[in-house]
């Protein structure tokens, strides 16, 4: 049976060289992403079309709402928050001090509103990453170790589910997750992407507990059942890099999807020329809002 697809469209050509991590603001209305290796944190608001920029002047892998206010993020440079009035950092934690090669990449709000973060090495070496979760008490903790590209992250609704992966892989992981103590365990494969359809990125997950990968070198989205690792849905785009993705829009039923142009010839972009852009879909399936750190 033919998997059901749908095209994403284009909703801001831009040329971000790494967009990646979008966070969508349920209260505001507004979508946040960034430019990894620009720099750049971005805010996107649909209605107007208008995309504020910041310049935070070092990488950033990720970011997240924060409920007193502002962001977290996840920098070259460890843990801060930013101040958007302001624009203004207060670094907090580099549990990473001792690794300069490495730099923070994806990051999400767990559903007790601790941050998790994850790094990789710049040169790609094998086993150089980790992933963190950065308490409410602003001290982070080591949850793994011996990653290469610590990636998309998501819990399930009944809370007893973190969903991971780690690039290179190719796989989707799931563990056993203790909300109360932020405990992960019983490390399973959910799936495994078969490479010449692209590596999976950045996920996120929807009200039926389905993971929502974006598919690098592959040019779409695909939606996986956990229970079973079957891919039952797909957003196809006209660019190859596809980096992240996550729910937005008043019915939270509107997919955003961020792209990157890292590394294209001249030649592929001349056949990909919105590659960078950010791009949207509107579902028959809704997600759930983004957790803000309670820190």
């Amino acid at each position: 049976m033919k998997k059901k697809a749908m095209k994403a469209e284009v909703e801001l050509a831009f040329d971000a060289d790494l967009g990646e991590g979008p966070v969508w603001d349920n209260i505001n209305e507004e979508l946040y992403w960034v430019d990894v290796n620009a720099g750049k944190l971005f805010i996107y608001d649909p209605e107007s079309k208008e995309n504020k920029e910041f310049n935070i002047c070092e990488h950033v892998g990720a970011v997240a709402l924060r409920e007193n206010g502002g962001l977290v993020m996840a920098l070259k440079s460890g843990f801060a928050f930013y101040n958007l009035k302001t624009e203004t950092i207060r670094y907090l934690q580099n549990p990473e001090s001792n690794l300069p090669g490495n730099r923070f990449n994806d990051g999400k709000c767990d559903p007790s509103g601790r941050f998790w973060a994850g790094s990789m090495s710049y040169e790609l070496k094998e086993g150089e990453g980790n992933l963190y979760c950065l308490n409410k008490n602003l001290s982070p903790n080591l949850k793994l170790e011996n990653l290469t590209i610590s990636n998309g992250m998501g819990w399930n609704s009944d809370v007893n589910r973190f969903f991971f992966i780690d690039t290179p892989t190719q796989k989707i992981f799931s563990f056993i997750y203790d909300d109360a103590s932020g405990a992960i365990s019983n490390r399973k494969t959910v799936c495994e992407i078969d490479q010449k359809n692209g590596s999976p990125d950045g996920m996120t997950i929807d009200e039926e507990n389905h993971l929502w990968v974006a598919l690098y070198n592959g040019g779409k989205v695909i939606r996986i059942n956990p229970e079973n690792g079957e891919v039952v849905f797909e957003v196809e785009l006209p660019v190859p890099l596809v980096t992240s993705c996550t729910f937005g829009g008043r019915n939270m039923n509107e997919l955003y999807i961020t792209t990157a142009k890292q590394f294209m010839t001249e030649e592929e972009l001349e056949v990909a020329p919105l590659s960078g852009s950010l791009f949207k879909v509107k579902l028959p399936f809704k997600g759930r809002p983004a957790v803000r750190f309670k820190g």
